[in-house]
């Protein structure tokens, strides 16, 4: 995310200009703005002008609008962020109070004004305008006749890529057909391989699979470079890892961030580090169930007896409509960080943070056992 013009009291009011410049920006941006914030942006609207003859004329207008904020949706495939709410800027083609939905896309700059400036919305800021912190990793998931091209950017998982192919049985008479249509299959995604994963973005590509199936794509990947002399995997031959995995589907993505070579690798990115801290509570969880506890109840309770030493919480639960749950959320990880813990905002947008969505989205690992917990509802 590219900052051009700050302008802001922490805890207090403030705008900040900004342009996002990759999908990971827009999904900063859609955790930054809130209901009742002010986004003002360029943005285009149907106008109808009556013409001489009396006729009306349906025409598309540039113009700069200023909304309050009632609704905002995120489009992952399309990397759009839609905003709608009312009109607060005097214009001539629209009036105050008239409702209007602003799109904004990669590279248009928009402002937002908050009422205010919460610890949360400075570290979404100071993490979204901290360029080491984008380390996206490309990820080709497959087995036989399926595989799925990911993309693992800073705060969101991409699906670039889906690549089906009927493959028939090994034995038999259909062995013929099995070895021609294995190499459609992998041609089929060599071409999606080259379209989707550009090594001056990404920090390395992984191709992972059960059974035998990525040694078999990277062995056609790498002679098919040789011998159509593509020079983009030629050159980064040494930046494809091969990883096992159970299977081709996304949930498998887990264990791919979790292969140690694979850790070293993007250990210092946030999709690393939510990763780590949801296998150290899951170990907890079975090791020594009376220092880990999810559900906001029994978190709360464990926060007030001072035992939370990793909070793990995922970004939705901050984005509640209700002013009063958002802050009740910040100040628990205020605390928590004051205390000498750590937190974790995890992105559902991960495989990480869609797991830990499904445990209520509020967990802890704690310093000392509470088997007290168990008694008190959820």
């Amino acid at each position: 995310m590219k900052i051009v013009h700050r302008d802001l009291i922490p805890d207090g009011p403030g705008s900040v200009k900004m342009v996002p410049e990759e999908a990971d920006d827009l999904w900063l941006a859609y955790n930054l703005i809130a209901q009742g914030d002010k986004v003002m942006a360029v943005t285009v609207r149907k106008v109808l002008r009556e013409t001489a003859s009396g006729a009306r004329d349906a025409e598309r207008v540039k113009l700069k609008l200023e909304i309050s904020v009632e609704v905002v949706e995120y489009d992952k495939e399309g990397s759009v962020l839609r905003m709608r709410g009312k009109n607060i800027l005097e214009n001539e083609h629209v009036k105050i109070g008239q409702f209007h939905t602003l799109e904004i896309d990669l590279h248009r700059p928009f402002v937002l004004r908050k009422a205010l400036w919460d610890s949360l919305a400075l570290d979404i800021l100071h993490q979204a305008s901290d360029p080491t912190a984008s380390a996206d990793l490309a990820v080709v998931l497959m087995q036989e006749g399926l595989a799925h091209i990911f993309l693992v950017g800073r705060s969101v998982t991409i699906t670039r890529s889906r690549i089906e192919t009927s493959i028939p049985r090994k034995h038999g008479p259909a062995v013929a057909g099995y070895e021609a249509a294995l190499n459609k299959f992998f041609e089929n995604v060599l071409q999606a391989f080259l379209k989707h994963i550009d090594f001056n973005i990404v920090r390395c590509a992984v191709i992972a699979s059960p059974g035998f199936t990525k040694d078999q794509f990277h062995r056609h990947l790498l002679l098919e470079a040789e011998r159509r002399e593509l020079r983009p995997i030629i050159e980064n031959k040494s930046r494809i890892i091969l990883v096992h995995t159970s299977s081709g589907y996304k949930h498998s993505l887990r264990e791919v961030l979790d292969a140690p070579n694979i850790m070293n690798m993007i250990k210092d990115t946030k999709a690393a580090e939510e990763v780590r801290a949801l296998k150290e509570f899951f170990n907890m969880l079975s090791n020594d169930p009376a220092r880990a506890c999810y559900g906001p109840k029994h978190v709360e309770v464990a926060h007030e007896q001072m035992a939370v030493q990793t909070l793990l919480i995922t970004d939705d639960l901050f984005r509640s409509s209700d002013v009063a749950t958002r802050k009740k959320y910040v100040n628990l990880v205020e605390s928590v960080k004051d205390m000498g813990g750590t937190a974790y905002v995890f992105s559902s947008m991960h495989v990480s943070g869609e797991q830990l969505g499904q445990l209520t989205g509020i967990a802890a690992i704690l310093r000392f056992p509470l088997p007290e917990l168990e008694d008190i509802e959820m």
